[in-house]
């Protein structure tokens, strides 16, 4: 990247920002989407000085977002179906009985009246999917609110996900366990690649624990995202995404073998991959330049190289679905033979965990879910050099880290924007889940 004229940024967005016409751009979208514009008009910035502009304006609203609580949500809720689902054909009665009072999630799902006929052509195919593998966590089908006519999935209530499992067990799973938890998300994904369909957004948050029968699912497939994002955005989790769909690639069935990599990285160390970083455009080209999460040494070798196998930026160069199950399965079947078994420790120092801790209640609303991202020229994506790995984890960076305003410190002059920009309300089209 060329040399940034920072005060030119400050500038730019300054000027911006004063331009504002409030009774046009009256809410958070249409403010963000006004400045954006402007910064990509101006011809006295670089396109590295547009670049950092944006990413200054995006970071700012985010901050701003999740503090204002804005945004669209995905509405999850608890219910009891009364009569449950159809169970068995009853020969005698000659109709089918239901199993009963179930514990469900009521999904409600996002601008389904625009989506087009493809789209319930395939959440169709992913809800067969689902019935025929018990793996994948059943969703019963689609119910309407009849408060307000919206479509909600209805899907078999579990006890837990993976995220939260992992915050409350980490230091006292084994790693014949962890292998257990790895082998059962790995042979849920085997029998979706099987029915040959993408998952596309596969995060700690939608693998489900179910306490009574001791086992995991892998859930939320096919129903992933806002049905009319825009052609040019990309729906997910970020560190979870693969490298070549940041980039602007289509998602394949090897997108998806990265996404379990890094959930074999999340069930080693306890904790979500790149759980300090903000995810934005840095992240973004962080991944895309082939930074990954920093390994532990107690991991097991041959876990480690099939992890670091199935983040290789080269889709090529990854396994497919039915190797890796394979291999999982063997790992698991050799740990299950040895005599000792060890406790996995945690993969982070102390100083890090207290990180975690102060940061959790600020960034759980916004870093651990999914959400549109859209970026735009990446090169292709790339390994990174170990050296390349040891320089990015040897600095400082944080969720916490305010860097456009340390930036701004630096010059008293540019107090003001400091405090004028922290105002700015700006808004995109990103929405949780």
């Amino acid at each position: 990247m060329s040399s940034i004229r920072r005060e030119l940024v400050y500038a730019a967005i300054n000027r911006v920002y004063y331009l504002i016409d409030f009774n046009i751009y009256d809410d958070l979208h249409k403010q963000f989407e006004f400045q954006k514009q402007l910064i990509l008009d101006d011809d006295s910035l670089t396109k590295d000085e547009r670049t950092e502009a944006i990413r200054l304006l995006n970071r700012d609203y985010d901050r701003n977002k999740v503090r204002n609580n804005v945004g669209t949500k995905r509405i999850c809720e608890n219910s009891i179906w009364t009569d449950g689902s159809y169970e068995e054909w009853d020969f005698k009665e000659r109709k089918l009985t239901r199993f009963g009072s179930t514990g469900v999630i009521l999904k409600t799902l996002e601008n389904v009246k625009n989506a087009n006929q493809s789209w319930f052509e395939e959440a169709k195919s992913h809800l067969t999917i689902g019935n025929k593998w018990e793996e994948v966590a059943r969703c019963f089908g689609i119910t309407r609110d009849p408060s307000n006519g919206n479509y909600m999935l209805v899907i078999r209530k579990m006890d837990t996900d993976l995220r939260k499992y992992l915050q409350q067990n980490h230091n006292q799973l084994t790693w014949r366990e962890r292998l257990r938890i790895t082998y059962e998300i790995t042979n849920a994904l085997y029998f979706i690649h099987r029915e040959d369909a993408i998952h596309r957004d596969l995060h700690s948050g939608n693998i489900l624990y179910s306490q009574f029968n001791n086992t995991w699912y892998i859930s939320d497939l096919g129903f992933c995202g806002p049905v009319d994002k825009s052609s040019k955005s990309i729906y997910g989790n970020l560190p979870y995404i693969a490298p070549e769909v940041i980039a602007g690639k289509k998602y394949t069935f090897k997108s998806d073998i990265y996404s379990v990599a890094m959930l074999m990285w999340e069930i080693s160390s306890g904790q979500q991959p790149f759980v300090n970083y903000a995810h934005d455009y840095d992240l973004a080209m962080n991944i895309i330049n082939g930074i990954r999460p920093k390994i532990s040494s107690k991991i097991p070798l041959e876990y480690k190289n099939l992890m670091e196998q199935c983040w290789d930026a080269d889709p090529s160069k990854r396994p497919d679905i039915f190797t890796l199950d394979e291999r999982i399965g063997e790992i698991h079947l050799s740990c299950q033979n040895e005599p000792n078994e060890l406790t996995c420790q945690s993969n982070v120092n102390s100083n890090d965990l207290e990180m975690n801790k102060i940061n959790m209640d600020y960034t759980s609303n916004r870093l651990f879910t999914s959400k549109v991202h859209q970026f735009e020229n990446f090169p292709e994506p790339r390994n990174a050099t170990k050296e390349e790995q040891e320089a990015f984890y040897s600095k400082s960076y944080s969720y916490n880290d305010d860097g456009f305003n340390s930036l701004i410190s630096e010059d008293n002059s540019k107090s003001r924007l400091s405090e004028e920009f922290n105002k700015i309300q700006i808004n995109d089209d990103e929405t949780p889940i």
